[in-house]
């Protein structure tokens, strides 16, 4: 569990039993994690399970039916899922997403009334499918030819009778083997605004592209999505065609959902250092040991700063965060994303060369804690580029 001393400002009474729900899925999540690495699927039974704990609908109001998690609480239980099984985390932050985007990111952005209407309709068909039949949505934004996601996409959207025909294809594309909708960003020619639309995954003309084989987070099944003309009816545009974009500028703490999960591994790392150190407390134990204490002592410390750090942007969450803030939440990205392969590789100095063979927890820790600095669209890479720019110009004089 989080522990609860470093996280008064955030830790709610009503978070905190969030948290302990999802803690209470980990055990058994955590015993099938190894098993949906080995074979690189999509892991329906922990979806299963939330969907039985009502956990699909974690940010979506009480009133609709769901737990009315918000951003904060969100990023909390993902952390904690993150210990249990980082890649299974990382499928359920693409789920969440859409519910955050539609929902209280969404009702921070401004719109007309019509606009503010038709969210209410749209968005009011996608909880209730969450919440009524268990719809698990995905969000693929990567193409691979853009930098980030936030910039325009090659993926089109042309109106017709009812809807739209979707043309494009996403890389990357978490839950392709679990998905019942995959949100994608896309753009109506001649018109300079994102759209997001809710492809349906059985819709004829979208295909699964090549395997899923890859170093770590082998549960998220990752393949590459290609949509052939494929139709997408009016009521699955979520948000109005422009709210995406100003959710990027006004909402940018919606793009470092990833790290949370993140979090959670470094925990779970750990935890598993820790439980290797210990042993059966018999005299001249490993934890007695001065190298392996300095190892377990840098690893702590490591820990703990990435966690803080985490904190404090979630303790300051707003719809226009200042110049500062956005700078800390890109800051806390990097450190979380560098540091959790940092601490894995010490973890596997500090207990041995059987912590490298499978089905040891660290080996798998290890490889999924590799994969986060180049998840876009705040990868690493993105991240170090915009703060070794931040404050060093005026606001009309940044390099492009």
């Amino acid at each position: 569990m989080i522990d609860t001393a470093a996280t008064d400002a955030i830790l709610t009474p009503s978070r905190r039993a969030l948290v302990e729900r999802m803690a209470e899925l980990g055990p058994a999540i955590a015993k099938r994690a190894t098993a949906h690495d080995d074979a690189a699927e999509f892991p329906h039974d922990n979806w299963t399970d939330f969907t039985d704990a009502g956990m699909l609908g974690l940010c979506i109001p009480e009133v609709d039916g769901g737990l009315g998690a918000d951003f904060v609480g969100y990023a909390l239980v993902s952390e904690e899922l993150g210990r249990h099984c980082a890649g299974t985390a990382l499928t359920f932050n693409m789920h969440i997403a859409t519910t955050l985007l539609t929902g209280q990111i969404a009702d921070d952005m401004d719109l007309s009334d019509a606009e503010r209407a038709l969210l209410h309709e749209r968005r009011a068909g996608l909880r209730a499918g969450v919440v009524e039949r268990g719809v698990i949505h995905s969000q693929p934004f990567s193409e691979g030819n853009k930098a980030g996601a936030t910039e325009g996409f090659s993926t089109t959207a042309t109106q017709v009778d009812g809807g739209y025909r979707v043309n494009g294809r996403k890389i990357f594309a978490s839950l392709s083997g679990g998905a019942h909708i995959n949100n994608v960003a896309c753009m109506v020619p001649g018109d300079d605004r994102i759209r997001l639309l809710g492809v349906p995954a059985d819709a004829e003309g979208v295909v699964l592209e090549g395997t899923w084989d890859p170093l770590g987070m082998r549960a998220t099944d990752s393949r590459t999505l290609v949509m052939h003309d494929v139709f997408v009816p009016a009521e699955h545009e979520w948000i109005p065609p422009g709210l995406f974009d100003q959710a990027a500028q006004r909402w940018p703490y919606f793009y470092m959902t990833l790290s949370f999960s993140y979090l959670g591994l470094m925990r779970a790392i750990v935890d598993a250092t820790q439980e290797y150190l210990r042993g059966d407390g018999s005299p001249n134990a490993r934890r007695d040991h001065p190298i392996k204490q300095q190892g377990w002592a840098q690893m702590v410390l490591r820990y703990e700063m990435a966690q803080a750090l985490c904190y404090r942007v979630l303790a300051e969450v707003s719809v226009d965060p200042s110049p500062a803030a956005v700078r800390r939440a890109m800051a806390s990205m990097v450190t979380t994303m560098e540091t959790a392969p940092e601490l894995a590789s010490t973890a596997l100095r500090v207990c041995g060369g059987r912590s490298l063979l499978r089905p040891s927890a660290l080996e798998r820790h290890y490889r999924d804690a590799r994969c986060g600095a180049t998840m876009l669209p705040w990868s690493v890479e993105v991240c170090l580029e915009r703060l070794g720019r931040a404050e060093l110009y005026d606001a009309d004089a940044t390099p492009a």
